[in-house]
């Protein structure tokens, strides 16, 4: 009787949210990522109407880039200083950059340079909130519940995937551009708020010797570690190879392989979404403990073979059950690389070896849009999307044989 009257076990997947500060730390993420998912589509929109379809691309080489430049500054001050503190700076001067955008298209002064200057501001604040952010998460869980932790921030994170675009086209159409942007702004305000009642749990700090001397600190903790050098090697050619070309093609995929149109194209981009968000609960629920270095590295093959399918399939049936299988694989994917972060790298070089991650990863991205910009006429999306996918999974492949990958747990 007493085993039928007692109450029910919280799954695995929710064990986090039984700690205040992941919980205000996870609310505050959920409703920015929501308005930065809102705020991109209706930038890209506004860019189009105000400027040309061509120069939305110049607006996220900007932000690109300019995260870029401040990344490994910020892995420095995080490790360095108060994880809370710069996150709250950075999301305080984030709200102050897109609302300057939203006042300025309200008051109907907004131009096209306009928009690179803020969306510089916010790129650079980026650089500065994802070091500190990636820190910060073994501080308000305990050891056991990073796994959870981490599938409840990618249930946000590609959930605003889903929300997001939806609320900026409805306010979008109903309103102004502008009031997209300041909802945006304000929902950094709510983010920064939540992060100021939170009390994470407190580190030895680095040691201080200098930005330069501690981004080479970092550097050379990641060359001794083969799983991490290897990885993040691998991964700026995969982005390169595989990511770069889907970002470039797929719409002309959908248009001309499956001869369908823009809802279409919504809908298969949607349910890549749903696949990422089960995923990472079917991550957070399992909680892998033993052999995840091999595991990860076979979950990304797999990956990168249902990319194959997705593009070269004959019917656009089969791709939506391909979208949401690479979906799965990501969301489980990227749950996993970030347990294992923010379980085997010492605390105090944790946001420096993150923004090496991000900075290495995301390199080469410039360069296979580029690329894939310049082969696009010269063979149908799907075979040259296929071929850049084929290499990554043979890469993935031949990592596999690597005795030094069976030995990570």
């Amino acid at each position: 009787m007493a085993t039928l009257l007692a109450p029910a076990r919280r799954p695995r997947v929710f064990h986090a949210l039984e700690h205040r500060d992941f919980r205000l730390l996870w609310s505050g993420q959920t409703v920015s990522l929501i308005g930065n998912a809102a705020f991109i589509t209706a930038l890209g929109w506004r860019t189009f109407t105000l400027a040309g379809s061509t120069k939305f691309g110049l607006v996220l080489v900007a932000e690109a880039v300019s995260t870029l430049a401040t990344l490994l500054i910020g892995g420095v001050l995080a490790d360095r200083y108060s994880r809370r503190g710069l996150m709250i700076i950075s999301d305080l001067a984030r709200f102050g950059a897109v609302g300057g955008l939203a006042l300025t298209d309200a008051t109907g002064h907004l131009t096209f340079p306009l928009i690179l200057l803020f969306t510089t501001l916010v790129g650079l604040g980026d650089g500065f909130f994802y070091p500190a952010f990636g820190g910060i998460v073994p501080l308000v869980v305990d050891p056991p519940s990073l796994g959870s932790a981490n599938a409840l921030l990618g249930v946000s994170r590609y959930g605003s995937f889903l929300v997001g675009p939806v609320l900026a086209a409805f306010l979008y159409h109903a309103t102004s551009p502008a009031l997209v942007f300041g909802l945006d702004s304000g929902s950094f305000v709510v983010s920064a708020f939540l992060l100021y009642l939170a009390r994470p749990r407190l580190i030895d700090a680095a040691a201080h010797e200098g930005t330069f001397q501690e981004i080479r600190a970092g550097v050379r903790y990641v060359r001794g570690v083969p799983w991490l050098w290897v990885t993040i090697a691998m991964f700026s050619l995969v982005l390169m190879l595989q990511l770069a070309p889907q970002q470039v093609l797929l719409p002309k995929l959908v248009k001309e392989h499956f001869g369908r149109g823009i809802g279409s194209y919504g809908v298969l981009t949607a349910l890549l979404g749903l696949g990422m968000v089960l995923g990472t609960v079917l991550f957070g629920q399992l909680n892998p403990r033993r052999n995840r270095g091999t595991l990860s590295y076979v979950v990304w093959c797999a990956n990168s073979l249902s990319i194959i399918g997705l593009v070269l399939s004959p019917r656009y049936e089969l791709a939506l059950v391909f979208a949401v299988l690479r979906g799965g694989l990501i969301g489980f994917g990227t749950a996993l690389w970030d347990t294992m972060l923010m379980e085997l790298v010492p605390e105090n070089l944790l946001s420096r070896v993150v923004s090496l991650d991000i900075f290495g990863s995301f390199g080469l991205m410039p360069i296979g849009l580029l690329a894939a910009a310049l082969v696009s006429g010269l063979a149908p999306p799907g075979p040259i999307i296929a071929v850049g996918a084929s290499v990554s999974a043979v890469l993935f492949a031949v990592m596999l044989t690597r005795p030094w990958l069976r030995t990570v747990d």
